[in-house]
């Protein structure tokens, strides 16, 4: 997949969360959250619950790898 979630990872940091608290919090599946982890792709609902949780925006929680083929 071309985007990378290294961004959400950061943003756990700051707030002092585990991945395992932030599934909770947010109703997550281990599923979703291996997927998050492999950079596997979520559906757009993922990515809206976690930016409404964190109040930002979607490029603040994912990038987009230009230019990389896997």
């Amino acid at each position: 997949m071309p985007f990378s979630y290294k961004p959400l990872w950061h943003k756990l940091i700051e707030n002092d969360l585990s991945k395992t608290e932030f599934r909770e919090k947010l109703g997550l599946s281990t599923a979703t959250l291996a997927k998050l982890g492999k950079d596997e792709y979520v559906s757009m609902e993922i990515v809206d619950k976690i930016c409404s949780h964190f109040n930002v925006q979607p490029g603040q929680i994912m990038e987009h790898k230009l230019g990389l083929k896997e």
